[in-house]
């Protein structure tokens, strides 16, 4: 059986629209940061966190900006770039994730996508103890810029191959990475993976990294 249910998640004096997804005897939660003018509700993101779910993983896919921080990035696009902010309310959505009774022993990933894996990499760093693993879709590592020699928990960056800009961007902060990780090109895939299959061979690494990584409280592993 699966539990989904909509959430408002505090942060600072911010709450946040979420969707959370939890399995019976669920192998670990994967926090979504949505990228660049997206949302919870981003399709791709969503077909990960489905393929998540179906392995076993609860997901939680969280609006990192309010409506009203929505409304100027649309004119501006600067609250996007803003990774202390994104990182805060991460952070903070992980400390949520650890209140709660139904996820509060599970181990908790971070799946980040474009500006939201800098994000994710900066909360890593500042939850070292509570960050497990990290994956990267079409990210954008170097933004985390000095923390990223402090992330502890396993990375895995995905790029895809035609994206070129983007993928000597994860070469160059995998160079900063003093944690185990892994930078997997996708032949043939763009910066958003629209290309047929793209997004499964992503969910299909994404999948593999958090079951090899993530551990649960009293599973075993």
């Amino acid at each position: 059986m699966t539990t989904a249910t909509q959430v408002r998640v505090p942060v600072g004096d911010a709450a946040l629209d979420g969707d959370l997804v939890v399995p019976d005897g669920a192998a670990g939660i994967v926090l979504f940061a949505h990228g660049s003018g997206s949302s919870r509700h981003s399709r791709r993101n969503r077909m990960v966190a489905e393929k998540l779910n179906g392995q076993g993983f609860g997901t939680l896919l969280v609006d990192l900006l309010t409506a009203e921080e929505e409304e100027v990035d649309r004119v501006t696009a600067e609250p996007r770039f803003d990774i202390d902010l994104l990182a805060g309310r991460l952070i903070g959505a992980t400390d949520w994730l650890r209140e709660q009774p139904t996820t509060s022993s599970l181990g908790i990933g971070l799946f980040g996508a474009s500006t939201g894996a800098a994000g994710a990499l900066v909360a890593a760093a500042e939850r070292p103890g509570e960050v497990g693993a990290v994956v990267s879709r079409g990210g954008r590592p170097d933004l985390a810029g000095d923390a990223l020699p402090r992330v502890r928990a396993p990375t895995l960056l995905i790029v895809g191959g035609r994206d070129p800009v983007v993928l000597e961007l994860n070469r160059q902060a995998q160079e900063h990475l003093h944690t185990e990780n892994q930078l997997v090109v996708v032949p043939g895939a763009t910066h958003l993976f629209e290309e047929p299959g793209a997004l499964e061979v992503v969910s299909s690494l994404a999948t593999e990294w958090f079951s090899r990584y993530l551990r649960s409280e009293g599973d075993g592993r």
